[in-house]
């Protein structure tokens, strides 16, 4: 990753607001059955809030920026799990978002890598990660990255 034009950090209090500015991306694209948008935006807000406020043990966020300038680019939180089944630690890709004016330039393949090295680095078994079925772009991008479906999650609304 030395060859990158990203650098990769742990994120700082001034980072909240370019963090929190990308919260929108997790939910342009079509939501399932029984999410609305509004429901969807307050959550990932507050959990982000939260997880940047409190800093909770076993979670990390990191912000990509570009070598050149230092421009935020994008950001990854990094939660350390135990694996159902084994036990063993994972490494559970939280939330990971691109800036728009930087989707295609290789930010999003830039932290998937990171992702993964930091979870070889920590002893992990697997990298998880959650994603919304309409979320095809991303879904796309984990599956070319080698992410293969593990559990599914299924939901019904209750009304």
């Amino acid at each position: 990753m030395s060859d990158s034009p990203f650098l990769i950090r742990l994120a700082e209090s001034d980072d909240d607001e370019f963090i929190l500015d990308l919260v929108p991306r997790f939910i342009s694209f079509p939501l399932p059955n029984g999410r609305t948008r509004t429901d969807c935006l307050k959550g990932i807000e507050a959990d982000l809030v939260h997880h940047l406020d409190d800093q909770p043990s076993n979670s990390y966020i990191f912000v990509a920026e570009k070598n050149e300038d230092g421009e935020a680019v994008g950001f990854l939180q990094l939660q350390k799990t135990k694996d159902f089944f084994t036990h063993r630690d994972n490494c559970h890709i939280a939330n990971i978002a691109v800036a728009e004016k930087y989707e295609g330039v290789g930010v999003g393949k830039f932290l998937l890598e990171y992702a993964y090295s930091w979870a070889k680095e920590h002893h992990c078994q697997f990298v998880t990660l959650a994603v919304f079925p309409g979320n095809e772009k991303a879904r796309d991008l984990y599956v070319a990255h080698g992410f293969d479906t593990d559990l599914m999650r299924l939901a019904k609304p209750v009304r």
